[in-house]
């Protein structure tokens, strides 16, 4: 019986010594890595990133691209970056960057600071599907970064706490969100 123990034991001792290398090689073989998907993905309903690079040309712009602005995250709210807009070359607010709105919409507060009279109303259909009228006036220029969008209309919402900028400013920009930035790449 003390034998048969040993023979086990002896066994058990020489499976673990040769199944040792392939349990490290294992062990360092599946790192979990994370791919930088460029500019051009899709986010599937399953919360998979899928590369469109083939679709795109895998264009990657280098930081000196002067079609690329990038500017400063200041805070999040509600985990959508927050930045600095410049309107008229005059007055910085903060303000969302809505990739969902189609149009920008400024407080009341901002509409004030910048004398803005309402020039008209329009309807438009908010996140939960209801919808609202709001009035609206042009401001001169929107600027953020290198990007500046001239004469656009903005919708001022008199109960908003901070301004939303929207599609009609970064429409002919590709929109990266990073952790600290958000780049704007010209289409």
């Amino acid at each position: 019986m003390k034998n048969a123990w040993r023979r086990w034991i002896t066994t058990v001792n020489l499976a673990a010594i040769a199944l040792m290398p392939t349990l490290i090689f294992l062990a360092f073989s599946h790192r979990a890595t994370a791919d930088d998907p460029g500019a051009c993905y899709m986010i599937t309903s399953s919360g998979k990133t899928v590369g469109l690079g083939r679709i795109c040309g895998n264009i990657i712009a280098a930081p000196s691209d002067n079609r690329v602005f990038r500017v400063s995250i200041k805070r999040r709210f509600g985990g959508t970056p927050v930045i600095d807009v410049t309107f008229n070359d005059k007055k910085t607010f903060e303000m969302i960057v809505d990739t969902g709105a189609s149009g920008t919409i400024i407080t009341q507060d901002m509409a004030n600071t910048l004398k803005l009279q309402a020039t008209g109303t329009m309807q438009a259909q908010i996140a939960d599907g209801s919808e609202v009228k709001f009035s609206t006036s042009k401001v001169k220029s929107i600027a953020v970064g290198g990007v500046t969008a001239n004469n656009l209309q903005v919708a001022i919402a008199p109960k908003a706490s901070i301004g939303l900028l929207g599609h009609d400013f970064f429409g002919n920009y590709d929109i990266k969100i990073l952790e600290k930035e958000v780049e704007f790449h010209h289409r």
